[in-house]
């Protein structure tokens, strides 16, 4: 989440622990179709802060967690109200348990309230004392308050004590004072160096206490007061109704009560790190610089949103005790190459299904000791940006593994061609027979959903073959024919110029094994420019086959490609549905038939990718500079058109054409916002404060700027990037081939980002 660069060398991490580095060269053999060698302004990929989560649950989520601290010696612990907890086992993805803490036998038959870190150690309340076991135990001082819930231990052996009605102040073992605040009950205590005074939190006051004058005098008064911390000449002081920053001198409000937050039911306040952190019914969240918030919801961070405490951690990692266990927040230096080795390991151990990129893993619970993959609608696309990162990682770095990566994915897309038996002909997926249904489905019109016995008869595969899968197959047929050599270059020309054959042939349309056209596979004249003009599958489907086609001529030399393509644009107006602007793209007309009005009833996200992925064969290749430049203006407004979105891989694929301003620092923003943790967890952010709304639109555009992606629900490019909410269940992760690696490498080929500073 967060956008801090370390200019120290980053610490080795367990994330990266075994991984070597390996020698960078830029590829420069083929950039000069794209960008040149690295520009000046390229991104230095220095390490910024990652964040990521280290779960630990409790096995009974009633009993109540109330504080949580660390000492010198890096023991966590928690207190609850069945005694002291200690975590175990916990990693990155793979939670632990919170269990009772046998370390000191005693101490399990002490009926504690309370505990605190003194010198980097823990001191604990109970009903009859404040105690440690640090100092060789000598630390005792008898209390005589048998419902003592809150203390703050100062300097010089100093405590103030509460149960909530009574204060006591100790000076060792001695009284020093006894009171209590002026028609109010104590809420919490904190402890002041600096100035050597307690801080008292009331429900409706804030006062302090000098141990020296033994003097106690409010300086703050509002109604329903929560949780407060200390800051360098601040206080901060939560509400159930959003907070108070107060000037710690004179106590009085710096500006207005703030309720602008993700949510202003707040439960605990906690400077940690010198960064202020917010605990509330609804998550935690994180003051930036910038005066926004950093906002931890959900599962992916924590085990339950019911924030009872947040503690600095060590190292930088912070401590969010919540209902139903621990989220420990750890903060990493890293750079986006290091990041990216952590999202190829996920890949490879989770996601290579038959060398397809398998988008989505099955999980029960978000257990990925449960991960299971399946055939996937869109196995070729998925696969094919997949395929398309390792071949631009290859490029610039040589990586014979990377190589392997893109040669294993070849191999299965090229057998989408070889199992159906049609020459030109690929389908979806396959699998192994039996492990499949041949049950009807709605979307594939009732009849089938596209499952065939191949010749081989341990095999099945599935037709019903779509435009988007269409586009996955000419996205990476292209590059492999651009960027490789030798056999796999030959391969690849020949199914390009087989499918495009077989697209032609039968009129414009992909013919299914039953004779008949695919559901989506249709780019004929009549059934494109059957939409009226603002839908926008008759600029898309326009856009997309004369890309194809262009790349196929440039590959295989062959008149008919480029004649056909003219044909399309000059004679069926295809260059005019392809140039027409973004802003005219809108719901179909009255009186347009119900196919036309249930394409156009919102944004189509999975166009936005259609579109971007086969401009890589639009713009490259296109048959004159003027239409080069035509095809630049229509990618560039489209860019314009999805800006909102800050999405990287929209901008990268725009930089392709040379664009030199491409929304570079949103490009870096998106990756380094990219969620280490990509199970599909339960993510709510419509009950924020902090956003601002935007009326209902066409684009399905919910708020003024988009979310972070590792606040928000989707990360997929194909998805609408506005959505707020995923109240569902958790049942599967995301893989990052697809996601997060294809713009990742797509900028180190174009040379936008650079190589790892910290080799």
């Amino acid at each position: 989440m967060k956008l801090l660069t370390l200019l120290k060398k980053p610490k080795t991490s367990w994330l990266f622990y075994g991984a070597l580095f390996r020698s960078f060269t830029l590829s420069t053999s083929v950039a000069a179709l794209f960008i040149s060698a690295q520009s000046p302004s390229a991104y230095r990929d220095v390490p910024y802060q990652q964040d990521y989560s280290i779960k630990y649950y409790t096995s009974d989520s009633t009993i109540q967690l109330t504080n949580v601290g660390v000492d010198r010696n890096g023991v966590v612990q928690v207190l609850s109200a069945k005694g002291l907890l200690v975590p175990r086992n916990g990693q990155f993805q793979y939670p632990g348990t919170l269990v009772p803490d046998r370390s000191y036998r005693p101490m399990m038959d002490r009926k504690l309230t309370a505990l605190a870190i003194r010198d980097q150690q823990f001191v604990y309340l109970d009903d009859k004392a404040v105690f440690s076991n640090a100092w060789a135990g000598k630390m005792l001082i008898h209390h005589a308050l048998p419902n003592a819930t809150f203390f703050a231990a100062g300097t010089n052996n100093t405590f103030l004590v509460s149960d909530g009605t009574s204060l006591k102040a100790f000076a060792d073992t001695t009284v020093i004072w006894d009171g209590a605040l002026k028609q109010d009950v104590v809420r919490a205590i904190r402890y002041e160096a600096t100035q050597n005074q307690f801080w008292i939190l009331g429900s409706h006051s804030l006062s302090r206490f000098d141990p020296v004058r033994k003097q106690i005098s409010a300086i703050f008064q509002s109604a329903n007061l929560t949780c407060f911390d200390l800051a360098p000449g601040k206080v901060y002081v939560g509400t159930h109704d959003g907070y108070w920053t107060l000037d710690a001198k004179t106590g009085k409000p710096i500006g207005t009560i703030q309720k602008k937050l993700p949510w202003t039911d707040l439960t605990t306040i906690s400077v940690a790190h010198g960064t202020v952190w917010f605990g509330s019914t609804m998550g935690a969240f994180m003051l930036r610089p910038d005066g926004k918030f950093n906002y931890y919801y959900g599962e992916r961070w924590l085990p339950g949103n019911t924030v009872t405490a947040i503690a600095e951690g060590t190292d930088k990692t912070v401590l969010i005790l919540t209902n139903k266990g621990l989220g420990e927040i750890h903060f990493e230096p890293m750079t986006l190459y290091q990041k990216a080795l952590v999202y190829e390991k996920q890949v490879r151990q989770r996601h290579i299904r038959y060398g397809f990129n398998c988008d989505v893993v099955t999980l029960q619970n978000g257990d990925l000791a449960t991960a299971q993959m399946g055939q996937r609608d869109s196995d070729n696309l998925w696969t094919s940006m997949y395929l398309v990162s390792q071949l631009f990682r290859y490029k610039v770095t040589g990586d014979k593994e990377a190589l392997q990566n893109v040669q294993e994915s070849f191999d299965a897309m090229e057998r989408l061609f070889s199992i159906t038996n049609m020459s030109g002909f690929f389908g979806r997926g396959f699998e192994r027979r039996g492990y499949h249904t041949f049950e009807a489905r709605a979307w594939d019109g009732g009849l089938t959903n596209g499952w065939n016995h191949a010749q081989d008869s341990e095999w099945d595969w599935r037709g019903t073959t779509s435009s988007d899968q269409t586009v996955g197959q000419m996205f990476t047929l292209t590059l492999v024919a651009e960027l490789m050599d030798g056999d796999i270059k030959k391969r690849a020309i020949t199914l390009m110029d087989q499918l495009m054959t077989n697209i032609i042939n039968n009129d414009w349309y992909l013919i299914d094994v039953d004779g008949k056209p695919t559901l989506w596979g249709k780019w004929n004249p009549t059934y494109v420019n059957g939409f009226p003009t603002n839908v926008g599958d008759r600029k898309i489907n326009s856009s997309n086959i004369i890309g194809f086609l262009q790349a196929a001529y440039h590959f295989t030399g062959k008149p008919i490609y480029k004649e056909k393509a003219y044909e399309l644009m000059q004679k069926y107006g295809y260059l005019e549905n392809l140039m027409r602007p973004m802003n005219e793209i809108g719901k179909a007309p009255a009186g347009s038939d119900d196919w036309a009005k249930m394409l156009s009833e919102g944004w189509n996200h999975s166009d936005d990718e259609m579109y971007f992925l086969a401009y890589w064969c639009l713009y490259p290749y296109a048959f004159t500079p003027e239409l080069k430049a035509n095809f630049g203006e229509a990618i560039k407004d489209h860019w314009q058109a999805e800006r909102p979105e800050k999405d990287g891989l929209w901008n990268l694929c725009y930089a392709m054409t040379g664009a030199k301003a491409f929304d570079l620092p949103e490009t870096i923003w998106y990756l380094q916002e990219f969620p280490l943790d990509m199970i599909e967890w339960p993510v709510m952010n419509s009950h924020r404060k902090d956003i601002e709304r935007v009326p209902e639109n066409f684009r399905g555009q919910t708020t003024r700027e988009v979310l972070p992606p590792d606040e928000r629900p989707e990360l997929k490019h194909n998805r609408d990037l506005f959505k707020l909410d995923r109240p569902q269940k958790v049942s599967s992760e995301l893989s990052a081939g697809d996601s997060f690696l294809l713009p990742y490498w797509m900028g180190r080929y174009l040379g936008v980002i650079s190589a790892p500073a910290n080799k």
